[in-house]
């Protein structure tokens, strides 16, 4: 049974079967007349984002815990003897009051620690507590394991290749002469 073409106020009719819109990805809206390094910002953006939202959704389905806070016990994993609070919101680049949140939750769960630290009446460094180094050694395994099955289309000398050239770009954009002559 065919279904009934609305008329618009213009008086013009709409077809009322007509499939839902695609949804695209940033990269799918490019042309052919863009210029090659927005063609590959996009590309990697995109892939990060589809990275991202997959080790987002695993870490809460398999740990109940968001990306943020793994960010945070990652950061305290490398560096046993805690961070600062400041150093701390430096590494994870966000804010304080977002470090403090997070901080907040995780003392609670008894997987974080603050300490005061010495000499310093407003400072407090925080380190992962035993219970909390063992959930985050679980969780650390575990994410590997995603990050190598999301990378599992690229063959070994194709990772390093791609290392290499992320590299490469990585050490022009820290380059401050680089950024100053443009």
């Amino acid at each position: 049974m065919a279904r009934k073409r609305a008329a618009n106020p213009d008086g013009k009719t709409d077809d009322a079967c007509q499939p839902p819109a695609q949804v695209f990805d940033l990269e799918s809206r490019l042309t052919q007349d863009h210029h090659q390094s927005l063609k590959l910002w996009l590309r990697m953006l995109s892939c990060t984002t589809l990275i991202e939202a997959g080790i987002r959704t695993r870490l809460r389905s398999e740990f109940g815990i968001t990306l943020p806070r793994f960010d945070l016990m990652a950061q305290l994993d490398r560096h046993p003897q805690g961070l600062r609070m400041g150093e701390l919101s430096k590494r994870l680049m966000v804010t304080g009051g977002n470090t403090t949140g997070i901080t907040d939750q995780l003392e609670q769960e008894k997987l974080v620690v603050r300490t005061p630290v010495a000499g310093d009446r407003r400072a407090y460094s925080v380190s992962l507590t035993p219970a909390g180094r063992c959930a985050f050694d679980r969780m650390a395994s575990v994410h590997e394991g995603w990050v190598s099955e999301l990378m599992g289309g690229l063959s070994t000398l194709e990772k390093g290749t791609l290392i290499q050239l992320l590299s490469k770009m990585k050490n022009h954009l820290n380059d401050p002469s680089e950024t100053e002559q443009k």
